[in-house]
């Protein structure tokens, strides 16, 4: 690797090629000396101009780095971190992650799957029994093959008219999508 400095100025932007041939350049957001690590900001992958993508760059492993600009004037400081909206963004990906998890794990088709994921996105009570999907401590039940006509409940509660409503905007997407999906191969073949 090239000559690693004692130190990048926050703000200073910076180009590295790594040892995957990766060519990186960013402004400097962090560095660690000790543990040679430098994080850098970089325009967004996506191509929004709202977006940034964030680059986690190990200097041991890169072959090539030059400073394009220094920056000489002190950064301003950073604005302090909202811990419990950090916090509370973890535990919600968790949460997710679980539902999907415990969705895929059923051993049932994949049309049960997608739509118990669609209802755990708004019902955290929604659990598995067997193949039937079991939402709000059995207020509403959905069977195989889990179209409208399988919906168990109380017909007139809130709670079945709601998810009665999941279900029919879920099979609306459904439809939507694989119509989508059905132009674009027609597009291709011709």
């Amino acid at each position: 690797m090239a000559a690693v400095l004692d130190y990048f100025s926050i703000g200073s932007t910076v180009w590295c090629r790594t040892c995957y041939n990766t060519e990186i350049e960013g402004e400097v957001m962090a560095f660690d000396p000790q543990v040679k690590m430098l994080i850098l900001k970089c325009g967004s992958t996506s191509g929004d101009s709202k977006l940034n993508d964030v680059h986690f760059v190990n200097l041991s492993l890169v072959s090539e780095l030059q400073v394009k600009k220094e920056v000489t004037a002190l950064p301003e400081v950073p604005q302090s971190l909202n811990l419990q909206r950090l916090n509370t963004r973890v535990r919600n990906q968790v949460d997710k992650k679980r539902r999907i998890l415990q969705a895929i794990s059923a051993n049932v088709s994949t049309e049960g799957q997608s739509l118990f994921i669609a209802i755990a996105k708004t019902i955290k009570e929604v659990r598995w029994r067997n193949s039937e999907i079991v939402i709000w401590n059995q207020e509403v039940i959905i069977s195989p093959p889990y179209q409208l006509e399988n919906i168990r409940g109380d017909t007139k509660s809130k709670e079945y008219l709601y998810i009665k409503k999941v279900v029919e905007k879920h099979m609306k997407d459904i439809a939507m999508n694989s119509q989508n999906t059905t132009q674009v191969q027609n597009a291709t073949q011709q």
